[in-house]
């Protein structure tokens, strides 16, 4: 910057050339001009500008500011902080953290903050003849401190989500005639599958899933050896609030299986297809094999309600439990139009 002052065209400009620059103006500019701080002088009645490099980066694609007034270079933001730029030639310091501002410094207004200091500079005889701005833009970080306030806000609404699901499944757990020590294993079980869900939906912010890795997550402490659990079907995605009611239920099935189908046998195994494309329906079909011979329970609990009611409702579908003597069969059919 040294060199385009030197270089610099000052015949007509109310400064005039370097050599006739005050004792004031000339040790002010040498004092910024060494500085690696952005810092930019203005200067007596014109509000003259004169950066240092530092400086520079905050300007921008804008035209070069040196020799130009403080008021044309900031002309879209002049309004705002003119009046502070006023209290500085007035003898009034000021200093502002994070203070936002539209600019226009790319060809179109955008949204930056910044943290300054407009200072006072006097003569030697103690008159206010410039003003010191030293800034440095703190657009990022103001960006980031929002994001981070943003992502707070959504940790706590899912953490308020994830302990409304999780009081809701101990209420059902709890409820009917079975022993604490029952209660307690299946409340475990049921957590440990809705952690396991969020171990998947983590991975994609919450917003979705793919069908085959939440199966897999769910199924894992079940399958004990390849064949066991048969899994086939197309990549599909679902929502963050389908993929918790579908491990939910693939963990009712699986855990229902392993005490009393399939699962409980060594010859058992079970098929879990899903089927569907753009145009076609998507249908996920649980088919059990190879276990005891299957009655109809002579009570409904809290998994027949997440296969019955809670995964048909989020998938906006309709479901099937099958109690064939060969084998339970449960399906789940969604037209088209509600997947998302």
């Amino acid at each position: 910057m040294a060199e385009a002052i030197r270089t610099h065209d000052w015949t007509d400009h109310p400064l005039g050339p370097p050599e006739g620059w005050s004792a004031t103006l000339k040790s002010t500019v040498a004092t910024v001009l060494a500085s690696r701080f952005p810092q930019c002088v203005v200067w007596g009645e014109h509000l003259t500008t004169i950066p240092n490099d530092a400086f520079l980066p905050i300007l921008g694609n804008k035209p070069p500011a040196l020799g130009l007034p403080f008021s044309t270079v900031w002309a879209e933001a002049w309004p705002t902080i003119g009046p502070i730029a006023d209290r500085a030639f007035a003898g009034e310091p000021t200093y502002i953290e994070d203070f936002p501002l539209v600019v226009e410094r790319q060809g179109a207004p955008e949204n930056a903050w910044f943290t300054f200091c407009y200072g006072p500079v006097r003569d030697e005889r103690g008159t206010v003849v410039g003003m010191l701005d030293t800034v440095i833009e703190t657009t990022g970080a103001v960006l980031a401190r929002q994001q981070a306030e943003v992502v707070a806000q959504e940790l706590v609404h899912r953490v308020k989500n994830a302990l409304s699901v999780a009081q809701a499944i101990a209420a059902q757990t709890l409820r009917g005639d079975i022993s604490l020590a029952e209660a307690r294993i299946r409340l475990e079980s049921r957590l440990q599958a809705m952690a396991r869900t969020h171990d998947v939906l983590i991975r994609t912010d919450w917003r979705e899933a793919d069908v085959k890795t939440i199966l897999e997550h769910i199924l894992a402490p079940h399958i004990d050896r390849p064949g066991r659990i048969a899994l086939s079907g197309p990549r599909r995605v679902v929502t963050g609030r389908q993929t918790l009611s579908l491990a939910l239920a693939i963990h009712e099935l699986a855990t229902n299986a392993a005490k009393y189908g399939a699962l409980s046998r060594d010859e058992g195994h079970v098929a879990l297809s899903w089927t569907g494309g753009r145009d076609l329906p998507f249908v996920l079909s649980w088919h059990e094999r190879g276990g005891p011979e299957v009655t109809p329970p002579t009570r409904r609990g809290f998994g027949t309600q997440i296969l019955e009611r809670m995964l048909p409702g989020d998938f906006g579908g309709t479901s099937a439990l099958l109690y064939a003597p060969e084998g339970l069969h449960f399906t789940l059919t969604v037209p088209q139009r509600s997947r998302s």
